[in-house]
């Protein structure tokens, strides 16, 4: 995470990157996926695509990136990125 995060040059800023190695947090959030899509991909017990706004520990909003037929919501992640999420905070 680490590594990504120096990639994506997040330091010093807003945004926290949290690994879950044993997808304790993902089960806890409900954001396993479970649709069987190509075994070859992966899929089952990855996290799904999502992103949270907190406040102080309290989610205000939550949203999820996925498709019937695209679990991981490679096709359409509007909904998680920057501007998905800011225009659901002003809502």
């Amino acid at each position: 995470m680490q590594a990504w995060a120096a990639d994506q040059g997040i330091a010093g800023s807003m945004i926290t990157f949290v690994a879950d190695p044993a997808a304790e947090l993902t089960k806890a959030l409900d954001m396993e996926m479970t649709h069987p899509g190509p075994p070859s991909d992966g899929i089952i017990g990855r996290c799904k695509r999502f992103a949270v706004y907190a406040v102080k520990g309290e989610i205000k909003v939550t949203k999820v990136s996925e498709g019937e037929d695209d679990p991981a919501g490679d096709s359409d992640p509007s909904a998680t990125l920057a501007e998905g999420m800011l225009e659901a905070i002003k809502a």
